[in-house]
């Protein structure tokens, strides 16, 4: 997985774009020097896991620590984790706070535990382009606005998904508003970047709302009756069916075995997480807790277990409340080359992207800045490109 920044590639990319502001989820760790940035071919295997134990069951693969962004595995290309505990806002809707000493539209650093990113009023990733891959984005708290170049638009947060196809190419921007002025505006998210195989990666991109009352939750008692919480995004577990990933999505080709699900087991709690099909990808990313362990192997907390898909496997939390994420896929199995926000298949493609991005701006922006956010008062709803409203029950 290359780490370079979204930001210092849009630089690159457009001059004519205003792209000095821009940016999403970076790719890269705040010390990341931008003028040091190479292609890069990725292979869709590729990993640099620590040993396991000599003891530790076939089940398990690798266990590493988890950095940023974390390291995933074919079909995903990388995953995001934000958690910013932001102060009360401002009447924009920014932090009430003094900014001094942070490196406006680069901070990344956590001063205080909080971000601005790319933002420079409201904490965010203002107007960038994507082209070839998917986003799936998990909002587990706070807010985010979303606007995009296909005249979409909408509010979304407190467990809500969104799943954009960017295909050919979209502009999107990404902005934390923090409404609240009396206490402080925590944020939590997750996002995915899940490749789009070659066929599908020129399709016209998508948009789609996975509210939070549609994504389906279980709840699994075991023997001692402690329970595990799932919340199952995208994929099957035993009869509860994930909602319709897009249409073009690698999640929705048969045989895919793709899975996105969020497990919380309280202190103590026992799962058996069932097995997946043989030669598919599956990683749990342990964000949460202490005390984890995975068939009977400990696991320090923020690392990633890579698992042998077709083989069960028991998790048993410890003393405090486990919070994990599992990714599964069967490999796309195509040549990768990421380059910033493009992820196409050839060299010549990523210099395509480009060149495309500079004469058609993917369609343009219809909005009148590149960190648009919503009222105050605007409750979590979505505006689909042809105008259709819809908000959560």
């Amino acid at each position: 997985m290359p780490r370079v920044t979204r930001r210092s590639v849009l630089k690159l990319a457009a001059a004519s774009a205003a792209a000095a502001t821009a940016g999403c989820d970076a790719l890269a760790p705040p010390h990341h020097d931008p003028s040091r940035e190479k292609e890069n071919a990725v292979s869709p295997h590729a990993a640099d896991h620590a040993a396991l134990s000599l003891n530790a069951p076939d089940a398990l693969l690798s266990i590493a620590q988890m950095g940023f962004p974390w390291q995933t595995h074919d079909p995903f290309i990388a995953c995001m984790h934000h958690d910013d505990h932001y102060p009360a806002g401002n009447e924009q809707m920014g932090p009430a706070a003094s900014l001094d000493g942070r490196d406006l539209g680069q901070d990344f650093a956590g001063k205080d535990g909080w971000r601005m990113y790319h933002g420079l009023h409201v904490p965010g990733f203002p107007q960038h382009p994507h082209r070839g891959f998917e986003t799936v984005t998990v909002v587990r708290r706070g807010l985010l606005d979303h606007s995009d170049s296909m005249g979409a638009t909408a509010r979304y947060g407190g467990g809500d998904v969104q799943w954009l196809t960017a295909g050919k190419g979209i502009q999107h921007a990404e902005m934390f508003p923090l409404l609240q002025t009396d206490k402080e505006n925590p944020l939590e998210l997750f996002q995915l970047w899940l490749n789009l195989p070659i066929v599908n990666k020129m399709v016209d991109p998508y948009f789609s709302m996975l509210w939070n009352d549609t994504i389906p939750k279980r709840s699994v008692r075991d023997a001692a009756g402690k329970s595990t919480e799932l919340a199952v995004i995208a994929g099957r577990y035993e009869h509860t069916q994930a909602p319709s990933p897009p249409p073009n999505s690698w999640a929705s080709q048969p045989g895919s075995d793709l899975a996105i699900w969020t497990l919380k087991l309280e202190p103590g709690a026992r799962f058996t997480l069932p097995a997946a099909a043989s030669g598919s990808n599956r990683s749990l990313y342990y964000f949460r807790g202490t005390g984890l362990r995975i068939a009977g192997q400990p696991i320090p907390d923020y690392h990633e277990t890579r698992l042998r898909a077709d083989r069960a496997v028991t998790l048993e939390a410890g003393k405090d409340e486990s919070e994990l994420l599992l990714l599964q896929g069967r490999p796309i199995a195509e040549p990768v080359v990421q380059y910033g926000p493009f992820v196409m298949s050839t060299r010549e493609e990523i210099r395509k992207a480009y060149e495309d991005y500079q004469r058609t701006q993917f369609g343009g922006w219809p909005w009148p800045s590149q960190d648009p956010v919503h009222p105050r008062e605007q409750g979590r709803f979505a505006r689909r490109p042809d105008g259709r409203i819809e908000r959560p029950a």
